[in-house]
């Protein structure tokens, strides 16, 4: 689960972290009033979206009076932002965000991620803030500093050090600076974070250390110990499939292809993907209907799939281990009965119960394409897809 700028903020602010001063509003006139309550000469108005490289894209505007606050707070509410991270359709922008605008000297990047393949927390830091990551991987993998912490002890103080003094910093920088990552990585462990960064984090003229910006993404599993993170869930920055189907606990990710799958497990869902590309098709989503699926949750499925204007074919993949394929036969069925499916149905069914399963959809008179493997299975949904192939 991502939160927005200010939302990480707040929660970085309340670990200690250093942060500008700011507030979040939802209409010009509340943006005009969080400016003359901040104080200072200029602000910063920045949209709030769930994506990076938003002042690329004029998402952050620089203000100088109140007059251009409005005016600046006026010209994103309401929009769909584009950047380059969001794709051609955009994200809604819904509040923004106002901030002192702080002078400073120097901007670095700090970052913290779960190292899955280490099993670790990584550290990521280099002296040039304000760039993506990734780009700096790319130009320049020598500027990239980075610690691993061994889970038993934590972050040290001693690499937490080593960290500002490689970033350049002065000693009185590299105290403010040494705290900050400190209580950083606390932030990031104590609220089961997957991805912290801040970027840019900047040294101020005053030689304090300030998060600029600050991103942060978290672990869906851990949401029920944490109430002050699942509250910052903004369900308008989701796409609407994906947010439908987590009120079923389905596992589903929209994708830009034209054929929807229907999959129990995980890794068979993504070999059907494979195996769909192989065939020359594009899948539509990624969806793990899980190992209990009952009728109506296939029929709850069915009906997300289908929503998809993109889709012109559909395949159902149910290899039943805690499955059953009785249980997903009376879904399918169910669902045709229920909902107006104009598309094709591709149906492959193995393991508990298959028999079963596969008399149900003879007996329902519904017409559908049926195959034994996998592979078939593809093959026939990509010629469906392709107008090739019509159900029997």
């Amino acid at each position: 689960m991502d939160v927005h700028e200010y939302q990480a903020k707040e929660l970085l602010g309340s670990f200690g972290v250093p942060v500008p001063k700011g507030a979040v509003a939802f209409s010009p006139d509340q943006a005009v009033y969080a400016a003359t309550e901040l104080g200072g000469w200029s602000w910063a108005v920045k949209a709030q979206i769930h994506a990076g490289a938003r002042g690329k894209a004029g998402g952050i505007k620089i203000c100088k009076t109140y007059h251009e606050v409005r005016e600046a707070a006026q010209g994103m509410l309401g929009k769909r932002l584009v950047t380059h991270q969001t794709g051609p359709e955009g994200k809604p922008v819904q509040r923004v965000y106002i901030e002192v605008a702080e002078p400073f000297d120097r901007e670095l990047y700090l970052g913290y991620v779960l190292d899955r393949k280490a099993e670790r927390i990584r550290v990521i830091a280099s002296q040039q803030g304000g760039m993506e990551i990734e780009e700096i991987a790319k130009t320049d993998p020598d500027a990239i500093l980075q610690v691993i912490v061994e889970p038993a002890v934590g972050l040290q103080a001693f690499q937490a050090r080593e960290l500002a003094f490689q970033l350049g910093l002065s000693i009185k920088q590299a105290q403010s600076a040494v705290s900050t990552i400190m209580n950083a990585y606390r932030a990031f462990r104590d609220s089961d974070a997957q991805m912290l960064e801040i970027n840019p984090l900047v040294v101020t003229k005053d030689d304090r250390v300030l998060a600029l910006d600050a991103k942060m993404s978290f672990d869906d599993n851990a949401l029920f110990r944490r109430h002050n993170v699942a509250d910052m869930h903004d369900p308008s920055q989701q796409d609407p499939r994906e947010a439908q189907a987590a009120e079923h606990n389905l596992n589903y990710i929209g994708l830009d292809g034209e054929i929807g799958c229907i999959v129990n497990g995980a890794g068979l869902a993504m070999a059907t993907m494979d195996m769909i590309k192989h065939a020359g098709g594009e899948p539509a989503n990624f969806l793990d209907v899980g190992g209990g699926a009952s009728p109506d949750r296939i029929e709850t499925a069915m009906k997300l799939v289908a929503s998809d204007e993109k889709v012109k074919a559909i395949l159902v993949n149910i290899f039943a281990g805690i499955n059953r394929c009785d249980w997903v036969a009376k879904g399918v069925v169910q669902a045709c009965g229920n909902l107006d499916v104009k598309v094709p149905l591709v149906v492959r069914l193995a393991g508990t119960n298959v028999e079963e399963g596969r008399k149900i959809l003879a007996d329902s008179g519904l017409k559908l394409i049926t195959a034994e493997t996998l592979a078939e299975a593809a093959e026939k949904a990509v010629a469906a897809c392709q107008g090739k192939l019509r159900a029997a």
